[in-house]
């Protein structure tokens, strides 16, 4: 298919360039190779910095592709795009007769202005910034999982309530690390506050935002979402401290910034937090993996591989996690991304398996029919002042406010207190279990819990 290529205007701004490109599902594979293709020789023109190109998760007939490349200020776009060989390689794409390429807008680039990335981890400052982000993502998983795990019917789907309720433990160890690893460096984790509860659907936070995250009963689209979440970085892929495409080029920006801090500055300036705000094994049980104290670059390694490792598998090229599975202790544990897989294809990984091989082991038996049917990503306002799952949603809001509040405290100096937050997590299973056992007004679906943020001064 051809399409006219308009050049822009030069700047003396950063910029990034938007393409929206919408191809056949059937050629999707096809395009990516192209457009591969293309990127590279791209990268090669003068004020390049980076390009990515982002696969949304809507299904359908056709596939969605948004091509974003950045270029550094003092680009002269214009000349960029003449070049020769690369405006050879674009045509070439467009005229492939095995695409069938739209894209909207006509024109080749969008040019909007760059806004600030935050990406580079050059300070301490920097570091407590990006590790703040990482308790963001860390909780951002949470509520989705809950909604997903209270939905089952645990006598129908044992095995499935197995699998989300320990990727769900383990997301709450992860939380505990972030926060050790703020506090090493002389931070202060903040969880009671709005940015931790955005309205539903968003992206993971400072994250692709082609990804969505939404509050959904078990099912098809919550392992899809789930898989999303936790997809584990390609091998090559590089470190991304903002606008990461995968949690693992997160963690990987922030090691390497751990690891040039120190070189430059050395340990004693970068990890300068009490160690008394340090949650332990003695503070945080259950579950699987090991609650990690931070207090040195060695141990803040641990940690991070510990996250990693657990969500996308060891050095990426590996199924499992490298802990025993806490429900059936004779088998390996697999990380996140490979759980939600089993799920997905009703069978288990076996020794001998790989990313490429998928589940080959013994049959799990997933039944998604037995979940109740809550309306995806519920809201306050849906329903009226007063009435009845309104009240049940907003008392709701208030008991998980109440337990961000407690985990605050917990890893503010009050490690101790994360004692207080099992009674909280158990009153917050009840009601949203409760919740979506409520059939709507309708009788379409089932009500859900909305997790809107509640201030202090209106939790009574």
């Amino acid at each position: 298919m051809s399409q006219s290529l308009e050049s822009s205007t030069g700047t003396s701004e950063p910029v990034v360039v938007i393409k929206n490109y919408t191809v056949p599902a059937d050629e999707a594979e096809h395009f990516v190779d192209v457009y591969r293709e293309n990127a590279r020789i791209m990268s090669a023109q003068p004020g390049f910095v980076r390009s990515r190109l982002h696969r949304p998760l809507a299904g359908g007939p056709d596939v969605r592709f948004v091509h974003i490349a950045e270029w550094s200020s003092g680009t002269d776009l214009d000349r960029a795009v003449v070049n020769a060989e690369w405006r050879a390689s674009l045509q070439r794409m467009f005229d492939d007769p095995g695409l069938h390429i739209t894209s909207e807008p006509a024109s080749y680039r969008v040019v909007v202005e760059l806004r600030p990335s935050g990406g580079a981890i050059e300070t301490v400052e920097d570091l407590r910034r990006h590790l703040q982000w990482a308790i963001e993502l860390e909780h951002a998983t949470i509520p989705p999982y809950l909604c997903a795990l209270y939905s089952l019917d645990p006598g129908r789907n044992a095995e499935a309530v197995q699998v989300v309720g320990s990727v769900l433990a383990e997301e709450m160890l992860h939380l505990a690390l972030a926060a050790n690893l703020l506090n090493a460096v002389g931070g202060e984790p903040r969880l009671d506050t709005p940015e931790l509860l955005p309205p539903y659907p968003h992206p993971l936070p400072h994250g692709d935002r082609s990804l969505q995250v939404q509050l959904v009963p078990f099912g098809p689209e919550a392992l899809e979402l789930f898989s999303r979440i936790e997809q584990p970085a390609p091998v090559s892929a590089p470190p991304e401290a903002n606008e990461y495409e995968t949690i693992g080029q997160f963690y990987a920006a922030i090691e390497a910034g751990i690891r040039r801090l120190c070189d430059e500055l050395g340990e004693d300036a970068v990890f300068t937090g009490d160690p008394a705000r340090q949650v332990g094994e003695f503070h945080l049980r259950g579950g699987g993996g090991a609650v990690i104290p931070v207090h040195d670059l060695k141990s803040a390694l641990a940690a991070l591989t510990e996250i990693t490792e657990q969500g996308e598998g060891a050095a990426r090229t590996d199924v499992w996690d490298g802990d025993r599975d806490v429900f059936h202790p004779e088998r390996d544990e697999v990380a996140h991304y490979y759980r939600f897989q089993e799920l997905k294809h009703g069978r288990r990984y076996q020794t001998g398996d790989t990313p490429q091989s998928g589940p080959t082991g013994e049959p799990i038996v997933v039944d998604f029919d037995a979940v109740m049917p809550m309306r995806p990503n519920p809201r306050t306002t849906d329903h009226p002042e007063g009435s009845e799952i309104r009240v049940a949603q907003e008392r709701f809001n208030v008991t998980y406010c109440l337990l961000l509040q407690q985990l605050e405290e917990a890893f503010n100096g009050e490690p101790a207190r994360l004692g207080a937050t099992v009674g909280t997590m158990y009153q917050v299973k009840a009601q949203a279990q409760a919740l979506m056992a409520t059939p709507l007004e309708d009788g379409t679906a089932t009500a859900g819990p909305t997790f809107e943020y509640v201030p202090p001064s209106r939790r009574t």
